[in-house]
């Protein structure tokens, strides 16, 4: 059966672009159905939807249906899958708080299809708090979202705030409408967040993981079929629903852990920020400031477990095993190192230096070094993305 999509243009420059992607979606045999709030249909006649689409556009919450008795319902209740594209502040914003005061933002209100979001507008709109907040607020609800391009806007600016490319947004769209379920019937374990070590009862040392990156992996994973193991140390970050979620703390529990699963995985990635030390004494009572004996405080360190070289020495014949590399010079040649000691089927190699990659933010500039020698350098994209894929090489190695 054909599948239906949505598209809920919304009043941005970018609105031309969008007749493309409605182009290369009819060329799929899927069908479109277009919807324009008022803004608009100042750049773009709804025409020029129409004669692309096959379908009148729908842009008038009142008006008359033959085919349904109550329209922006029917259409809810019809589609597959819903993009909004281009999406303005405004429109983000009715939005995250539930306006519905035309067609279109009736049609979301009702909606169950999964959704996706591609923001375009000026970059100090874009950057503007209460815009952010309004994304974040409707990720937290579910909805799917593809960053602003960067560049050259229409207004004259330099900076994010473009319409990504159509393609991009095209292979986006697809991936959810279709997605793969390439892992069904095997156990991926993956680890995330950053550990922490106990100084005394109130202070520890930890470092500046947050776990996205393992986490989007363990959504990717769950999404294409996989039973998710997912132990994590310290995140602000709720866990995917399904995943089998395993709490912990310091970097030898989580090693215990790790082992307790390994026997029954076929694929262990490892994205923790695993701290390399641990305090040797940890005191029993919280720690006084030693007011005029000493400036300073002395800790005897200790090395903790290294988890995947650890992991690596029990490796299966039939297990596939992935690491991390977050370097801050020399990167290749370091992940190189570390992908040999582990016993590593490839190792995801980064410069958390570099400007849009590395810990707390929400995309990476990563490198695919496999044990072969192959490479991929993988421009600037989403966790998201980038949790794709290193399970796309997955998969092509399972196949292999």
């Amino acid at each position: 059966m054909a599948k239906t999509v949505a598209i809920g243009v919304t009043g941005s420059i970018a609105v031309y672009k969008i007749v493309d992607l409605v182009s290369k979606l009819k060329k799929d045999d899927i069908e479109v159905v277009v919807m324009m709030t008022e803004g608009a249909t100042k750049f773009v006649s709804p025409l020029t939807f129409k004669t692309i689409s096959g379908r009148e556009v729908l842009t008038d919450l009142w008006q008359e249906s033959q085919e349904w008795k109550v329209q922006h319902i029917g259409i809810a209740e019809q589609i597959d899958f819903l993009l909004i594209a281009p999406a303005t502040a405004n429109f983000i914003a009715k939005m995250a708080h539930g306006i519905a005061d035309d067609f279109l933002s009736t049609v979301v209100l009702a909606n169950t299809a999964p959704c996706l979001i591609v923001p375009a507008m000026n970059s100090n709109m874009y950057k503007n708090s209460v815009v952010q907040d309004n994304i974040k607020k409707l990720i937290d609800y579910g909805y799917k979202f593809m960053d602003p391009d960067s560049g050259l806007l229409a207004c004259g600016v330099i900076g994010q705030g473009r319409l990504p490319e159509i393609d991009d947004i095209y292979t986006q769209v697809n991936r959810l409408l279709f997605p793969k379920k390439d892992l069904l019937g095997k156990r991926l374990m993956v680890n995330a967040g950053t550990t922490c070590e106990d100084i005394d009862p109130v202070r520890f040392i930890a470092n500046r993981g947050t776990g996205k990156m393992g986490y989007c992996i363990a959504q990717e994973a769950i999404a294409r079929g996989a039973e998710v193991i997912l132990v994590s140390g310290k995140s602000h970050l709720e866990p995917p629903a399904g995943v089998k979620f395993e709490s912990v703390w310091g970097a030898e529990e989580m090693c215990r852990v790790m082992l307790d699963y390994q026997s029954s995985c076929d694929i262990i990635i490892g994205a923790a920020a695993v701290g390399d030390f641990r305090i040797v004494n940890i005191a029993e009572e919280k720690i006084k400031k030693m007011d005029g004996h000493s400036e300073k405080m002395i800790l005897e360190l200790a090395e903790n477990p290294d988890i995947l070289k650890t992991l690596g020495t029990m490796k299966r014949s039939h297990q596939i095993m992935v690491g991390f590399a977050a370097e801050t010079q020399n990167v290749l040649e370091n992940a190189r190192i570390k992908l040999s000691k582990k016993n590593l089927d490839f190792i995801v190699a980064n410069d958390v230096t570099a400007e849009g990659a590395g810990f707390a933010c929400d995309t990476n500039i990563v490198t695919l070094i496999g044990r072969d020698g192959k490479i991929k350098s993988l421009p600037k994209m989403s966790k998201e993305d980038v949790a794709a894929a290193i399970i796309d090489r997955v998969v092509e190695l399972i196949k292999s």
